[in-house]
Parts: structure tokens; sequence; C-alpha cells
């Protein structure tokens, strides 16, 4: 398939049907989510109204109105003394994977959460030893080229489809650290100054 056309543009719990449809294989079909149900769509709703009160969520969508993919950022950790860091995740359609989204969907949340004043990001990635149908490493290096770097290892702590899968933690430093750090600043504060961002109509 050629690279499809699609621009970035800020989440809405309206998209929660179509976004909820692209997650469904992941939880159905892979290890790369350790969750087991997938999530009705009101509750993926109210997963992404309650993300944006403070950080961003990004989709990728075609002209048409088609939904790609998407990617959002979390809390790291729920104690103040961790607001400059958070989480990250990503997910493209299963038919659109490896034509660019990934990376674009990437870009749109590092600048995001720059505008936002964070310093790291986080991603905790599944990863396997073995030959597996339900989960490979291509996530660890996605990161790798993004310039992430590996910072940990947890061994045989998730438990799906029979099999134990190990954890790993890359992180990318997006910003500096000072005695007197700013505080972070809500996403919808700052998303229309993202450029990657395709302005609301």
């Amino acid at each position: 398939m050629s690279s499809p056309d699609f621009f970035i543009r800020v989440a809405t719990p309206r998209d929660a049907g179509q976004l909820d449809a692209i997650y469904a294989h992941y939880v159905r079909d892979t290890a790369i989510t350790f969750e087991y149900d997938v999530p009705s769509i009101s509750e993926f709703a109210t997963r992404i109204h309650n993300t944006l009160s403070f950080y961003p969520w990004v989709v990728a969508e075609a002209p048409n109105g088609t939904l790609l993919g998407y990617a959002y950022a979390g809390p790291f950790h729920a104690r103040p003394a961790y607001d400059w860091a958070v989480e990250t995740s990503i997910y493209v359609d299963n038919d659109v994977r490896r034509l660019g989204l990934g990376t674009a969907l990437h870009n749109a949340l590092f600048q995001s959460l720059q505008a936002m004043g964070i310093t790291n990001m986080e991603a905790c990635i599944a990863v396997t030893n073995h030959p597996d149908e339900h989960l490979g490493n291509a996530s660890v290096d996605f990161h790798h080229k993004l310039g992430y770097r590996m910072v940990g290892r947890f061994e045989q702590c998730g438990y799906k489809f029979r099999t134990w899968y190990d954890m790993v933690w890359m992180e990318r430093i997006i910003g500096q650290h000072v005695t007197d750090q700013p505080a972070v600043r809500p996403f919808l504060e700052v998303a229309n100054t993202v450029g990657a961002l395709k302005p609301e109509a």
C-alpha cells in the first residue's frame, strides 16, 4: 500500500468509535497492550476526554474523515515531583502500518509535549525473547530511531495469551532540567502553537 494522505489534529471524544476499532486489534490479537478486553466506545470517549483535560491526544485523519491512528500522553506517576515526565502511547491502524504514520504522530506528540514544558518522554514496551505470533520487537526499534534510550527491563511481568512477557522502559529527554523548573502548561492552552497539528477550523 502506498503512503496515505493524512493530517494530524487534536482528538475529540467524538472520535471514540473509530479509535476504539483501531485499538481492538491490539487488544484481541497482540500483546502490544496488556489490556484483555476491548473497552466500550463510551469508555474510550471518557479516556479521550480525561486525557485532554491536561495532556495531548492527537489523531491522524485521511481527507475522507477516516482515522488512521492516534497518539497520547499521560502522567508517568501521580506524585507532583513527576509532573515533567509523561508516558506515551501510539497506535496505528493495522492496515496502514509502516507507512510513516507512527513517526508523524510521534512528531506531533513530541512538539505538543515540548510546548507544554515536559522534559521526559517515557515509553513502556512489551518485548519477547522468542518467536511469538502475538508480539515482535518492532516498537523497540521504532523508539531507538526516534532517539530513545533503553533505561530498564522487567522480566516476565506481563501475562497474556498464556504467555509471560518482559517489559522495557525507554526514555527520550526533550527539555532542559533546571533548578527553578517552570510549571507544565495544560495541552489545550498550547495546542494552537504546535506546528505539526492542523489548526482548528
